[in-house]
């Protein structure tokens, strides 16, 4: 058999994970390391390939095209050596599964979780990420995070409790913003979509009682929401940002909003067996309501501008 010629595995993962987390300390945080440790072995990774992964000022990082492409492929590939690596007897009590939608674990409910765990440290938590339909017994899951639109049909076998109310609106890197001061100008700039929710332009037109959509310089998409959202703050073009994805984003000044925010048609709910719920899952989504409830709702909500008005 050929010889593998793969980059430093070390490398890789702190990589992977500074491409879902968005930030360096997040990644730092995960790997259990510091964050000079995650940036040592970007840099390795990066002087490995020849190729630049990383640009921008230090406090404000981001991905370039080159390493967007790398990320989009490495996730799936730790997803299947995670799940595909046996569990010992002796780990302790398992942990309570939760399928959550990819972005929203890693802007929303991750940072969260450290009071989820410091209120309930005998209940370990695993995010499973997940975009698509799932069954409580055969994928072995307690919860499942989704978003569901307003009148839709109840997830199968499932009791659905909306926990916090979603609002979305352009967001584009702060360089690009200045020019971006109107409606027309946003909606003209290069236009960023993700596969997983390819409507995400037209649905915000809607809400926003636009007549239509127009034209953009050009369009590119993205297999996931977070590898889009990486590839506006990167300076790539508009993206249309889910309020709960971007918050953090947004305080940190690594995205703008240029135009706030609108209310959609859709809530985030949490979704455990309608029979045989374990009192761990209750627990979990009561705490899911609580946290919904703390968040705030975007200040732009009331006042957003509404095209031909």
């Amino acid at each position: 058999m050929a010889r593998r010629t793969l980059p430093p595995l070390n490398a890789l993962r702190a990589f992977e994970a500074f491409g879902r987390h968005g930030r360096m300390t997040l990644a730092a945080d995960e790997l259990c390391v510091t964050h000079g440790a995650v940036s040592r072995q970007i840099r390795q990774l990066e002087e490995h390939l020849g190729v630049a992964l990383t640009e921008g000022p230090r406090t404000r990082l981001r991905m370039t095209e080159a390493g967007l492409k790398l990320a989009q492929a490495l996730s799936p590939a730790f997803d299947q050596i995670e799940a595909a690596t046996p569990r010992s007897a002796e780990a302790g009590p398992r942990p309570l599964v939760v399928s959550c939608l990819p972005t929203f674990a890693m802007k929303w409910l991750i940072p969260r979780l450290p009071r989820f765990q410091a209120a309930h440290p005998d209940i370990p938590v695993r995010v499973a990420e997940s975009n698509g339909p799932f069954d409580f017994r055969e994928d072995q899951i307690d919860l499942a995070i989704r978003i569901r639109r307003t009148g839709e049909p109840d997830y199968p076998d499932s009791a659905a409790d909306p926990f916090m109310r979603h609002y979305h609106g352009p967001v584009v890197a702060p360089e690009l913003a200045a020019g971006l001061a109107d409606f027309d100008r946003v909606c003209a700039a290069p236009r960023l979509l993700t596969r997983t929710y390819a409507q995400s332009w037209s649905d915000w037109i809607r809400d926003i009682g636009a007549e239509a959509l127009p034209v953009a310089a050009s369009e590119q998409e993205f297999d996931h929401y977070f590898y889009m959202l990486e590839a506006a703050a990167a300076g790539l073009g508009v993206a249309i940002g889910p309020w709960a994805f971007v918050q953090r984003d947004l305080a940190s000044g690594r995205l703008v909003a240029p135009l706030g925010f609108a209310p959609g048609q859709t809530w985030i709910v949490a979704l455990t067996p309608r029979r045989g719920a374990s009192e761990r899952a209750l627990l979990f989504r009561d705490w899911l309501r609580a946290e919904g409830a703390s968040t705030p709702v975007p200040p732009e909500a009331a006042c957003h501008p509404r095209p031909g008005r």
